[in-house]
């Protein structure tokens, strides 16, 4: 059975699923009917974090550009360049067991690409969601819907897996940033130059 989450909602991923190794996350969207002219390119990323909340350079960055760990713990699926059908729009494979020890969070956000030239931001979009599905026998585990609250921003942190102790646990957050993918990576401690 699926468990729903609402925003600032923690739930324990691993000690409630014994033997939860590798994850898949899912991440869809909608856009509403606005034109902007241009299509709408979302795309998915994550940012290892060590303890003081930062990630330390490309290897800590996974996105279209940057598809994988050096060690392969953390993979993103592929870039979707228009959203378009049903279900997940882009997916990250995590396996738990592979984290480096000095990676305590991951944080999980979409961005629009592109969206200041475009006209475009988070207002413009519906029916955000993530996932959580267990790769070993493909059962959603969680949901996170993340409602209609947005308006200018451009770039959302949807949530944050976290270690505790031996475990690993996931915090919905649906926090919006103005800047894109700039004001995410400063936020986590990259310089996105």
């Amino acid at each position: 059975m699926t468990i729903s989450l609402s925003k600032g909602q923690r739930i324990d991923l691993t000690k409630t699923n014994p033997g939860l190794k590798k994850v898949r996350i899912g991440l869809g969207w909608d856009t509403n009917k606005y034109s902007s002219g241009m299509d709408y390119d979302l795309d998915a990323s994550v940012f290892l974090l060590h303890e003081d909340g930062r990630a330390k350079g490309i290897e800590d960055f996974v996105f279209y550009n940057n598809p994988k760990t050096p060690n392969g713990a953390v993979v993103h699926a592929g870039d979707n360049r228009t959203g378009e059908g049903e279900g997940d729009d882009e997916q990250i494979q995590v396996d738990f067991s592979l984290i480096p020890a000095n990676i305590s969070r991951l944080g999980i956000a979409v961005t629009i690409h592109d969206a200041e030239s475009r006209s475009q931001n988070f207002g413009q979009v519906s029916n955000a969601f993530v996932r959580v599905v267990d790769e070993e026998n493909n059962r959603e585990v969680l949901r996170y819907d993340l409602g209609e609250e947005f308006s200018v921003e451009t770039a959302v942190v949807i949530c944050e897996l976290y270690r505790h102790g031996e475990d690993w646990k996931f915090q919905a957050i649906g926090s919006g940033f103005s800047g894109g993918l700039a004001a995410l990576c400063k936020n986590y401690g990259l310089d996105a130059q």
